[in-house]
């Protein structure tokens, strides 16, 4: 990579009439969010791993987690990055696929993999110190992804085990963590999975909403439980299945109601039809984009400014849409596998050969 920002993908986004038929405005002012002149702007990581767990804490402060337990933290927008990586993940190799920070210093980190590969790291101190919170002793779970409902209250979650989406809680900002029951989850269906491909296949939204997304089964479900994962509802998306290498990948959803989904086909060439839908009652019901994005998406964010103004990435490119998920448009073409925005409309994306970038918009 080019160790010089580089700024892409310099297209006019028009506006949109909200729902509502009020306005979002950039800072809060009147105006729709038009993201006029919006690009990746690339920062030079110095690393090569792919990057899929991302956590956006403000336009200055990003934590990125990728391959061979590989974490990084910038705390200057993105000129330069420290290496802040567990030492044991590194040593071992470990699949960093999520990361979730709450703020310059304290960050949780999940490796994915079968039996004691999937582990919950944590740090208090930016990175200069982790402890293993979490160890999976079960060979046959896999954990995907990581959520937090606020500093205190978070969730992961596991593929099926004995025929059921296993869930794992912390009370304590992930310094501990406890097994739910399965008695409020539905069974899984044949195949069903979740995809560790963005560390957006469980997602929360307020103090007790959350969702998860699967794939790999007859249908591609949209799980949701509104007490903390103790109890949950399914209903089909609109983002075809039917195999294992497609459905929902990732999930985004702006409050309890208001939510996206995106996903496809990740492998490289097949077609991704509907990779794109969206639900308006908290998940209840999904409606197919009218205007899909045109490929597999692994990951989805609200743009913080601008109430139905979102973006989503993949391999092949990043979308926009200004009418909340009704219509996608191609923004930029590079690569990308995750995407995160913070409130104050700090959007960090991330992916391969160590590509970690930020949003900028034109006046």
């Amino acid at each position: 990579m080019c160790a010089a920002v580089l700024t892409v993908g310099l297209l006019a986004v028009p506006a949109q009439a909200d729902e509502s038929g009020g306005a979002g405005g950039v800072g809060g002012a009147g105006g729709v969010a038009e993201l006029h002149g919006a690009g990746w702007a690339l920062k030079n990581t110095g690393k090569e791993v792919r990057f899929r767990g991302l956590s956006a804490v403000s336009r200055s402060t990003a934590w990125v987690a990728g391959s061979k337990g590989t974490v990084l933290r910038t705390v200057d927008g993105g000129r330069s990055w420290s290496d802040v990586s567990p030492p044991s993940a590194v040593a071992e190799g470990l699949e960093l696929r999520d990361v979730e920070a709450f703020d310059a210093r304290r960050a949780v980190a999940l490796s994915i993999g079968e039996g004691e590969a999937s582990r919950v790291l944590r740090t208090e101190d930016g990175g200069a110190t982790w402890t293993e919170a979490f160890r999976n002793p079960d060979p046959r779970a896999f954990y995907d992804c990581l959520t937090f409902f606020d500093h205190h209250h978070g969730l992961t979650v596991s593929d099926p085990v004995d025929g059921k989406f296993r869930l794992l809680s912390t009370a304590d900002g992930g310094r501990t963590w406890q097994p739910l029951p399965t008695d409020g989850m539905p069974e899984a269906l044949p195949g069903e999975a979740g995809f560790a491909a963005s560390g957006q296949c469980l997602v929360s939204a307020g103090p007790k909403d959350v969702w998860l997304a699967t794939g790999g089964g007859p249908t591609a479900r949209i799980l949701h439980s509104a007490d903390r994962g103790r109890n949950w509802t399914a209903t089909q998306s609109t983002v075809p299945a039917g195999d294992p290498a497609r459905g929902v990948f990732a999930l985004a959803f702006r409050d309890r109601t208001r939510g996206l989904a995106v996903g496809g086909d990740y492998r490289t060439g097949q077609p991704s039809p509907q990779a794109g839908s969206r639900s308006s009652d908290g998940g209840r019901t999904w409606t197919p984009s009218t205007t899909p994005p045109p490929a597999y998406r692994s990951g989805a964010a609200w743009y913080p400014y601008g109430s139905n103004t979102a973006l989503a990435v993949g391999p092949t490119g990043t979308d926009v849409t200004t009418d909340g998920g009704r219509n996608w448009r191609p923004l930029d073409p590079g690569s990308f596998d995750t995407v995160d925005c913070a409130p104050d409309a700090g959007c960090w994306a991330s992916g391969e050969k160590g590509r970690v970038a930020r949003l900028e918009v034109g006046d």
